[in-house]
């Protein structure tokens, strides 16, 4: 508790008639409350299954990759630094890093047999630096040892000489030096620049918004193994198999063939997983070549984050036209995002953020200008929402503007702005919102919140405290559910079912704590007729399901549950045509449930079925595959279909602050969100609730502080604070929006992953009201994100 906690109030919704208690969760009508273990005979999609790793997590027994036991001879890899931001890399001494007990050597670019560069899309990132260092913690090299803890100790003895160069490390000094990682994007619909001129009203302004560290409680972790006549077995932390194949046989000069990779579970990813998790695969990989042993290369969390990217920081131009009931006529919006020293996935997550910039609401004349720009920074990289949340925000600050600026309702003025309202429909990227459930979604939200009766309430708070002033927000989500790089929208699967009836699972997606597993599971069960507790899931492996994209892009469920579903369907067909055979009837007429294969004639179990079909030599296994219909887009005008459908939410969000301190609480939330038909509750309420507290610690407490120097200042838990559990609101309520997808996705689901994180700009809004309330409208529009006691104090007038 800190000082000023008592004067802190309660929400303006609680208490009697007031929104549910803590942590109240809420459900669509007809599905099974989040702590109910269904009947084994139950359909197990639908109901609240306990995650597949859960038992095993509680009780210390699900390995993670730190748990493996280690091989004979398996020596320790850690990465030596580059101390400074840009420079010119002279040469390195390592002689006394050499002569510490235990050390048995060192790994440079020198020793890479295969190409010196990662097999990124775009090719510009070095595996290790070689002329040049281009920010403060790129890996030069790696001391390997016998032990962890040697090679840390060593790596900090290696000495860099480097002649420093000129950095730059502001986005805007970039965009000012047109220093780009990639060309400028720019889409555009209409006349913006006459419909400005023809706008009854005009504001521009600009804001700025930070990145954010990942945070996996497992930190980046790979142990690679030689293998006979030049094979690799690679047990890598990453949201992505298939890539980390590529870049370690590309490195190797192998081809992917030569390489397997395994995953069976992370300890989180959040996206940095996706690309970051490659890297360590590839050092480990080639210190194990180079020393002929295997090599585990676990990462110390300060250096963890010095080497990895983060969550992209914006900065945003803009001006706006609308009129007296704040619909935007016009609009004029430059995003810079900071992609550190390497495009990574910055042209993508920039896109995304192009896509996401109307946000629920239609803009009619507009024109959005992207800048990748190139910092000597650690090259940023996906991170939940993946440069959706930085085009939410942008929109929504605008509205906030637009509403203060015309003395109304943000609500109002958010609804006056929604797709749909008077036929308006087509994005600014020419995909029709077929979907829409905005405006209803929005107006239970603001019924079941008593948003209308908690603001009144606020603002007579307001009038008569001086020191904590209220603020509440709704903000909506309108999220685009696909890989925008449409190719990766496929997925394939593996299911076998034994002679014994019991049946093991694998598909391409990757375990990260989302609960992908056992929605699958579940999906598979429900397929093949039989108990949840009779399917297992194997661990993720390339030489299972090749070419598997990224557990990503919300879309983990959605491709790899379909492909999953697809196998078990050819399984339970063969079942059923030799069934009809044995019955004397039609394939379609047979039946599967609970266990048992009904007929019309004759019902036996499951597992009799099973073994009179491998009796008869039918097959009992089989692979399956999806590819993502509908979707097409222009990657150069970045028009089209890029998303199979949209999941949407709406979030109230109640906060206050302390004018003297800055300090800010988040008393209470209440979240209505749509994922289609549940197929698991629990985890979807779990996701919701994790990504809006992880969306609520960017904008409010995650800070990312690079020196003068270049050089990352909070790259520890002493330093860089992420939402504790003191932070979570007392209140925070969970709805379901109870409609199936009208789109055919598995199950009648909708994507959960990515979504929820973008509600926390309620909190956002939320805090800019409170300020307004204290200092005005415009001293709210300077406020930064994120919204530290030090930004709001600035916001406030008070530095």
């Amino acid at each position: 508790m800190n000082a000023r906690e008592k004067d802190f109030p309660a929400s303006a919704g609680g208490g009697p008639g007031g929104a549910a208690d803590a942590g109240e969760r809420n459900l669509a009508p007809g599905t099974i409350s989040p702590h109910a273990q269904p009947a084994s005979d139950a359909p197990a999609t639908g109901s609240s299954r306990f995650h597949e790793s859960a038992r095993a997590q509680v009780a210390g027994r699900a390995a993670y990759i730190d748990d493996l036991p280690e091989l004979k001879g398996t020596l320790h890899a850690a990465p030596i630094l580059s101390p400074v931001a840009h420079g010119r890399l002279r040469g390195i001494d390592a002689q006394s890093a050499l002569a510490l007990p235990g050390v048995r050597g060192v790994v440079l670019a020198g020793d890479i047999p295969g190409d010196p560069v990662l097999a990124t899309f775009v090719h510009d990132e070095p595996i290790f630096a070689r002329d040049t260092v281009q920010h403060a913690g790129q890996v030069i090299g790696l001391v390997v040892a016998d032990s962890a803890m040697q090679a840390r100790r060593a790596a900090r003895l290696v000495r860099a000489d480097i002649e420093a160069l000129p950095a730059v490390l502001d986005v805007r000094t970039a965009h000012a030096a047109q220093s780009y990682v990639l060309p400028p994007v720019t889409v555009r619909r209409g006349e913006p620049e006459q419909a400005l001129a023809d706008s009854k009203h005009r504001l521009e302004g600009r804001l700025e918004v930070g990145g954010q560290e990942h945070f996996y409680l497992e930190g980046q972790i790979a142990y690679a193994i030689p293998r006979e006549q030049g094979q690799w077995h690679i047990h890598s932390s990453t949201q992505h198999p298939g890539e980390v194949q590529h870049w370690v046989a590309h490195a190797l000069g192998l081809e992917n063939n030569a390489v397997t990779v395994e995953c069976r579970r992370m300890g989180g990813g959040f996206g940095g997983k996706e690309t970051q998790a490659g890297h360590m695969a590839v050092w480990a990989a080639l210190a194990a070549r180079k020393l002929g042993r295997p090599v585990k290369l676990r990462m110390d969390r300060d250096d963890d984050f010095m080497v990895t990217g983060k969550r992209h920081p914006f900065a945003y131009d803009w001006q706006v036209g609308f009129d007296d009931t704040g619909r935007i006529t016009a609009l004029k919006l430059t995003m810079l995002a900071n992609c550190g020293f390497s495009a990574d996935l910055s042209g993508p997550v920039a896109d995304r953020a192009i896509f996401h910039s109307d946000n629920a609401y239609f803009l009619s004349d507009v024109e959005i200008a992207s800048f990748r720009c190139k910092t000597n920074t650690q090259s940023h990289t996906a991170f939940r929402g993946f440069g959706g949340p930085q085009g939410v925000i942008a929109i929504e600050a605008i509205l906030g503007d637009v509403a203060r600026h015309l003395g109304m309702d943000p609500l109002a003025v958010r609804m006056r702005n929604l797709y749909g309202i008077e036929e308006r429909h087509t994005t600014h990227y020419q995909m029709r919102v077929e979907d829409n459930i905005l405006e209803p979604l929005i107006s239970r939200l603001a019924q079941t919140s008593r948003y209308g009766e908690r603001r009144a309430h606020i603002a007579r708070w307001n009038a008569a405290n001086p020191v904590i002033k209220r603020g509440i927000a709704i903000t909506p989500v309108k999220f685009g559910i696909s890989f925008t790089a449409t190719f990766f929208n496929q997925a394939g699967a593996l299911v076998h079912v034994f002679t014994d009836g019991s049946v093991q699972l694998n598909h391409g997606g990757t375990e990260m704590g989302q609960g992908l597993h056992t929605k699958i599971m579940q999906i598979v069960a429900d397929e093949l007729g039989v108990p949840f507790e009779r399917v297992r899931i194997t661990a993720t492996e390339t030489g299972k399901v090749p070419n598997a994209s990224a557990t990503a892009a919300s879309s983990g469920t959605d491709l790899n549950g379909r492909a999953a579903q697809f196998a078990a369907r050819n399984i339970r067909d063969n079942l059923a045509a030799f069934v009809s055979g044995l019955d004397g009837c039609g394939a379609g007429a047979v039946r599967f449930r609970g266990g048992q294969v009904m007929s019309p004639t004759a019902t036996r179990s499951f597992d009799e079925v099973v073994k009179l079909a491998y009796a008869n030599r039918i097959q009992l296994w089989s692979d399956g595959f999806y590819r993502t219909p509908k979707i097409h887009y222009d990657k150069v005008t970045l028009t089209g279909r890029p998303f199979y459908y949209f999941s949407y939410g709406a979030a109230c969000s109640e906060v206050a602050i302390d004018t003297l301190t800055g300090e800010t609480r988040v008393l209470a939330v209440d979240i209505l969100h749509d994922v289609g038909t549940s197929i698991n509750p629990a985890i979807d309420i779990g996701q919701i609730e994790g990504g809006f507290v992880q969306g609520m610690g960017w904008l409010t407490c995650e800070q990312l502080v690079w020196n003068d120097q270049g050089v990352l200042a909070t790259h520890a838990p002493s330093t860089y604070k992420i939402p504790a559990t003191g932070d979570v609101p007392a209140h925070l309520k969970v709805d379901l929006w109870p409609e199936r997808n009208p789109e055919d996705n598995v199950g009648g689901s909708k994507a959960v992953g990515e979504p929820p994180f973008m509600l926390a700009t309620s909190v956002w809004e939320a805090i800019r009201e409170a300020i307004a309330s204290a200092a005005g409208p415009e001293q709210a529009s300077r406020l930064v994100a994120p919204a530290t006691p030090e930004n709001v104090l600035r916001a406030l007038g008070g530095g």
